[in-house]
């Protein structure tokens, strides 16, 4: 509890943080099936990598330590300015990412969830929460959800040295590999706050910076029936939805998925990730 308590004074001290790193435009990344274009935002607000599920036995043998076959190095990708906020493609496609996780009191809920509808979705994890929790992400690669980098304890990027941003950064993708089977191919920020340095490291780590459209607002837990209504009158072909499974109270959380979700499905939106790079 003592660290969901600090998660929260963070959030409420740097609410503002996210106008930080973006405005105006930015990227539109496709959903799983084709390329990755450029294109327009859908609001100049800051904000998943497709894959198979892993078999559970191939989970099993990804080593927790150093004893497996050397990292391969990532393809570094060409350095972006601004984080991509929405994806494209044909028909009422949108995407659901949350964000601080794992946590054990909250993220098995929302996976039961998401396995319900049959729905797959982006977690951005931190690190140092991957470290108590790695059977949580053993379960996402089993369930085909797709899991980006968060940073290993959630800090301001904007007031750290280049060196301890690029020190959060791989070693939050070190243990995603060593836990989840494979490197991460998707970064964000914590809070939105985004700077020149962030957007090159992750480049460098192949890992394209993902932000959001729809902020559900949970991590302000304003109740139920308000993260209802900002997913339900937000939604929109494209969308990317920013809620949360750790940082704090996420019970709000856990209950609004089950009553905002079959209402996007049987409005006909289809829930996707992006495709893997290969």
């Amino acid at each position: 509890m003592q660290k969901d308590q600090l998660f929260t004074r963070r959030r409420m001290l740097l609410a503002g943080a996210a106008a930080l790193g973006t405005a105006g435009t930015a990227g539109i990344v496709l959903a799983a099936g084709g390329e990755e274009t450029a294109g327009t935002a859908v609001a100049p607000v800051p904000g998943p990598q497709a894959r198979q599920a892993l078999k559970p036995s191939a989970f099993r043998l990804q080593p927790f330590t150093g004893y497996g076959p050397p990292r391969t190095a990532p393809r570094k990708l060409k350095v972006r300015r601004k984080p991509i906020l929405e994806i494209s493609g044909r028909g009422r496609r949108m995407m659901l990412t949350f964000d601080d996780g794992p946590n054990p009191a909250y993220t098995p809920h929302i996976l039961d969830t998401l396995a319900k509808y049959d729905v797959r979705a982006m977690f951005f994890v931190c690190g140092e929460c991957v470290a108590d929790n790695r059977e949580l992400l053993a379960r996402m690669a089993d369930e085909g959800h797709v899991v980006g980098n968060h940073t290993w304890t959630h800090p301001l990027l904007t007031t750290l040295r280049r060196k301890e941003i690029r020190s959060e950064m791989e070693r939050t993708s070190d243990i995603i590999e060593d836990t989840y089977g494979e490197r991460p191919q998707w970064f964000r920020a914590p809070y939105g706050a985004w700077n020149r340095a962030a957007f090159q490291l992750g480049a460098e780590m192949g890992m394209e910076p993902m932000a959001w459209t729809v902020d559900t607002t949970d991590w302000m837990e304003p109740g139920t029936g308000t993260i209802i209504d900002q997913v339900e009158s937000g939604a929109a072909p494209g969308v990317v939805v920013l809620s949360h499974d750790a940082g704090g109270d996420r019970s709000q959380t856990v209950r609004a998925l089950r009553e905002w979700l079959p209402y996007l499905i049987d409005s006909g939106y289809h829930l996707t990730v992006p495709p893997r790079r290969v």
